[in-house]
């Protein structure tokens, strides 16, 4: 068994592999780490040259696209390791990155998961969208970070290098036990991608264990290199997957509450894409809301279990104000000018 196995999820990206590739395999190098690549059926070379050019890489070959979520769980049949790191194939790594995880992970059993400081690879001094210093909820399930909320990013000046407990950490580079990932059921393949690790971490929290971010790892990610901001597809898979994430998770007492403010809120962002003239958007999230309601009854066994297994509702890093009113009206850019106690 391996202590620590990256493994990066790959789909027709044969150049982000070769530009991003190396750091990772320089700064990851020690006893019991070893890199893999997944490949998600990839029609490119990507294969081709990973054995040509990276031949101490493990590739793992998928027989087709199995989305973010299912390639990895498919990925992880292929793995023995104590932790895994799901790394997204375009972040660049610091020297040195794993080893303040490894540490705090051996000696922090209830801690299931953390996640590197995340850094802009374009703009090194500011943070990242996809997971800056550790991700946090809203009561209406809008996700927001330490270093970024909505689509104000801050500049990295220290303020946000102590490790603290969050809701939510990367996808971009996740680090769990590979057990507390399969005893919870891994990411839900049906969300194909968006939000799946968000709901992952949910499960993880509402289970009973904590996740981290450890400043002290430091990574860069490029992000939107698959679908950029405001693709139709990203825009109906956020807010599809969101609606599901809620209703897998929320408290009994919640559900209906919320559900109903998010209906209001998301007929509201549709209309805000239709007065833009953006139409591609304003059907993705009219869309997304008629494929929740068709898809809900199949989630409904999820929902329960969830319940059923959860050690409590109170989980911290779901905050009870809404996101949108205290970044929007009460102009609360940053995070440290939320009402957080």
């Amino acid at each position: 068994m391996n202590k620590v196995s990256v493994v990066i999820l790959n789909w027709n990206g044969a150049d982000m592999l070769r530009r991003f590739l190396p750091s990772v395999l320089i700064c990851s190098a020690g006893d019991g780490v070893e890199v893999c690549v997944a490949d998600n059926g990839s029609s490119d070379d990507s294969c081709r040259m990973l054995e040509q050019e990276f031949p101490a890489v493990r590739l793992i070959r998928l027989d087709r696209n199995y989305g973010f979520a299912d390639g990895y769980n498919k990925a992880f049949e292929h793995v023995d390791a104590e932790y895994v790191v799901l790394l997204n194939s375009d972040v660049e790594v610091a020297p040195g990155w794993l080893a303040p995880m490894v540490k705090y992970m051996d000696v922090h059993p209830e801690v299931a998961a953390c996640q590197p400081k995340l850094l802009d690879w374009k703009r090194k001094e500011y943070f990242e969208y996809a997971g800056a210093a550790g991700g946090f909820i809203d009561r209406y399930g809008y996700p927001f970070c330490r270093g970024r909320i909505f689509e104000v990013v801050e500049k990295d000046k220290g303020q946000y290098d102590a490790p603290v407990s969050v809701f939510w950490a990367t996808g971009a580079a996740l680090f769990i036990r590979l057990d507390k990932y399969r005893e919870v059921g891994g990411l839900d393949g049906r969300f194909f991608a968006h939000m799946e690790e968000i709901d992952l971490c949910w499960r993880l929290r509402s289970r009973g264990y904590k996740l981290v971010c450890l400043p002290e790892s430091v990574a860069w990610h490029v992000g939107g290199a698959t679908l950029k901001k405001e693709n139709p597809r990203k825009t109906f898979l956020n807010f599809r997957n969101n609606l599901l994430m809620l209703y897998k998770n929320l408290p009994p007492e919640e559900l209906r509450p919320v559900m109903r403010v998010r209906a209001c809120l998301d007929y509201v962002a549709a209309c805000v894409f239709l007065l833009k003239g953006d139409w591609a958007n304003f059907r993705a999230v009219i869309q997304a809301r008629k494929e929740y309601a068709r898809l809900r009854p199949q989630f409904k066994a999820d929902r329960q279990e969830n319940l059923d297994k959860a050690v409590g509702f109170n989980v911290s890093g779901r905050f009870p104000f809404s996101i949108l009113w205290q970044s929007k009206l009460l102009g609360h850019k940053k995070y440290s000018d939320l009402p957080l106690k």
